[in-house]
């Protein structure tokens, strides 16, 4: 076990720093300048601003010192919003995306286990016929289209009842959350609802389940002791890429429903060229999306008794 996690954290630091360089040099490569605009016209100021932020040396000398703050867990400062931190908007925003991505991760998880068991317990039926094409539809879709699908039929819905069941966009409190959530969670939701029937229509063939019916076991102790059991183990094992797709969806998601997470905050530095936010958002999603799935993996070895991580000598 020691020479598995071992192994699985230089992975990790590794990837961590493909993602730091590749984002470093991709926003060098990129055309255009932070510090091009009407607040930066004289060329004094230009050089001055310049020399703050360490844009006169070299790219290698850049990268370097980059790499040697990234090190202490420092980002930088902001370009574009005065004497702001990149480390400050993080900590300051961070929390919301976050709370925000476990409702939606919740609302994922439990759904697609819910009904992907009852496709599976009702297979070829109306009720798995309906909620598969719901499926497709829900990965088909963008999450951005089905936000705002979401915000008109809601507010239609406040129109005709006259009140405010659900408001359509801000934060503060937990009724903001829920369309947000849902909608953020729902592609995820769909994709492992298909795994989950997937992975129960398997298993209800198996043997140890025939062996169950004939030792005359009840069949919802079979379901839920040996079906749902083991056809949760292949979910388990995509937590990972399913938490990484609820991030970077998040982004747009913040952006329509006007929340003040971190994901809103890079949309915004992307559209004014802000290197350092870019940056250090970037590689603080990597390193946290990387720290995720080294979690999800060493807890799907130790949740499956068949995995071997390594053998002795």
């Amino acid at each position: 076990m020691a020479g598995y996690l071992a192994k699985r954290i230089f992975a990790a630091v590794i990837t961590v720093w493909f993602i730091a360089t590749a984002t470093f040099f991709g926003m060098h490569s990129i055309p255009g300048n932070p510090l091009a605009d009407e607040k930066a016209v004289n060329e004094s100021i230009r050089i001055n601003l310049e020399k703050r932020y360490g844009l006169d040396k070299p790219v290698t000398e850049q990268y370097l010192i980059y790499l040697n703050n990234m090190l202490h867990g420092d980002f930088g400062i902001s370009y574009t919003q005065k004497n702001r931190r990149v480390n400050d908007i993080i900590r300051e925003h961070f929390p919301v995306s976050a709370l925000l991505g476990l409702l939606a991760l919740f609302f994922a998880i439990v759904g697609g286990i819910v009904w992907g068991a009852l496709t599976a317990l009702y297979h070829n039926r109306t009720i798995d016929h309906v909620a598969m094409l719901v499926i497709v539809a829900a990965i088909s879709i963008p999450s951005f289209v089905i936000a705002t699908l979401v915000q008109l039929g809601i507010l239609k819905l406040n129109q005709i009842t006259a009140s405010n069941i659900l408001p359509v966009a801000g934060w503060g409190e937990f009724r903001h959350m829920l369309l947000p959530a849902l909608v953020l969670g729902l592609g995820t939701q769909a994709y492992l609802a298909r795994l989950m029937r997937s992975s129960m229509l398997e298993i209800k063939n198996n043997d140890f389940i025939r062996t169950a019916k004939a030792k005359g076991l009840s069949p919802t102790r079979i379901f839920f002791s040996h079906q749902l059991r083991n056809a949760i183990l292949p979910v388990i094992s995509v937590l990972g890429p399913a938490i990484a797709s609820i991030t970077t969806g998040g982004f747009v998601v913040e952006l329509i429903f006007t929340i003040p997470g971190l994901g809103r905050y890079f949309v915004e530095a992307v559209q004014q060229l802000d290197y350092t936010v870019i940056m250090g958002t970037t590689v603080f999603y990597g390193a946290f999306l990387v720290c995720i799935v080294l979690v999800v993996d060493i807890l799907y070895a130790l949740l499956d008794p068949r995995i071997r991580l390594e053998r002795e000598a």
